[in-house]
């Protein structure tokens, strides 16, 4: 499993070639679908499509062979397809291969041209949905660094004890945790341990929280990320007694995360994050929507590329899925458009998107909808 991060973007980014081949497909994550071949099938029509316009174009035979060589290689490779997670994006050329697993629920679509197609990718990079996640239980601690499309461990083995009896001692035995609330809606929760032991399970409990909290803290700091905890319900309100962390989130991921692998973690903890990660946007939105009688905003295709290469955007918003061709003349800070994406013509959306993330600007792609200016696929809040 691959999953992409900001190198792995930027290589994706920078990478340029004769013949660049971006495919998307929708994935399946288990079910009679994933039984049936359903997610290779929709590579193997991908890639019959792309062969056929490849020998369209002329393309030597040789070439041809070169890049489906990795293609077929994963066509072939049922491990891989029963570990999938919403979609699949795949990048190659005569030179370059590389695949990411997301979780995102992509329309089947390819693009060739001399530039790989990563827009659909950009949210990734844009920081505002970026976080941690905390997988505690007594018997494991695991921590991730998450965005909307990735999910990465992050190594705590020196930091933290791993397991309860690291922390209270290894004469502490197993014991079965009960607890009840009083009365309905009350919030006060007893542990009842057995086998006749005098210690406090709770305060146990709340002191191996302690040191992960004390543990991790460090780490968190260095970039004040909200962090997100994966636990049973009735654990939560002790590590929040134990927690000294200031960016605690408050809502818990309830259950047991061993129970699920690194990809439902990951989506169970976007279900929960998910209302957060989209503020940011909209705070954008609204400061577009309020200056948009003023000079610090655009939405005219013709001004906002030009813009985005004087490093004059600050937020940039893409309509989701939609698509403008055509080609800019860096020289003349002049945008040519097109009809289709032949002779030479690329995504503007692409190049604007890819362009404002290396200018230190942000992206985000919008629906239609939600838009601040619904008549043009593309609006530029700009620096003051």
């Amino acid at each position: 499993m691959s999953m992409i991060n900001e190198n792995e973007f930027k290589k994706l980014a920078d990478y340029e070639h004769g013949t660049c081949i971006s495919i998307f497909i929708p994935t399946e994550r288990a079910g009679k679908e994933v039984l049936e071949g359903k997610n290779k099938k929709h590579l193997h029509s991908e890639w019959t499509q792309i062969k056929k316009k490849l020998k369209e174009d002329d393309l030597s035979e040789s070439s041809i062979e070169k890049i489906s060589k990795p293609i077929q290689k994963l066509i072939d490779d049922r491990d891989f397809w029963r570990h999938q997670s919403d979609g699949l994006a795949i990048f190659v050329s005569p030179d370059f291969f590389s695949y990411y697993t997301v979780p995102v629920n992509f329309e089947a679509y390819h693009y060739i041209s001399e530039e790989f197609y990563v827009k659909p990718l950009i949210p990734a990079l844009t920081g505002d949905a970026k976080f941690n996640v905390l997988s505690i239980q007594l018997e494991d601690v695991k921590l991730y660094e998450v965005t909307r499309y990735s999910i990465a461990p992050v190594e705590i083995d020196d930091l933290t004890p791993s397991r309860l009896e690291e922390r209270v001692g290894y004469d502490y035995k197993e014991r079965s945790l009960q607890f009840r609330t009083q009365g309905e809606g009350g919030d006060k929760t007893q542990f009842h341990g057995h086998g006749g032991s005098e210690r406090d399970e709770k305060t146990e409990i709340k002191q191996f929280f302690r040191a992960v909290d004390q543990g991790i803290k460090k780490y968190l700091q260095k970039e004040n990320l909200p962090l997100l905890v994966y636990c049973q319900d009735y654990l939560f309100p002790i590590y929040k007694e134990a927690n000294t962390y200031n960016h605690l989130f408050e809502t818990v991921v309830p259950g047991n995360p061993n129970d699920t692998d690194i990809l439902g973690i990951h989506k169970r903890s976007l279900e929960i994050f998910e209302p957060v990660m989209n503020e940011n946007r909209d705070k954008k939105i609204k400061k577009y929507e309020e200056l948009s009688s003023t000079e610090n905003t655009t939405s005219a295709l013709s001004d906002i590329i030009p813009a985005i290469y004087q490093g004059k955007v600050d937020t940039l918003f893409i309509e989701n899925r939609a698509e403008v061709w055509g080609k800019y003349h860096e020289d003349e800070m002049k945008v040519e458009f097109s009809e289709n994406h032949h002779d030479g013509k690329v995504s503007l959306l692409n190049l604007a998107a890819k362009k404002t993330i290396d200018m230190g600007g942000k992206v985000y792609l919008v629906e239609h909808e939600f838009m601040p200016q619904k008549k043009s696929k593309m609006n530029a809040l700009l620096r003051f």
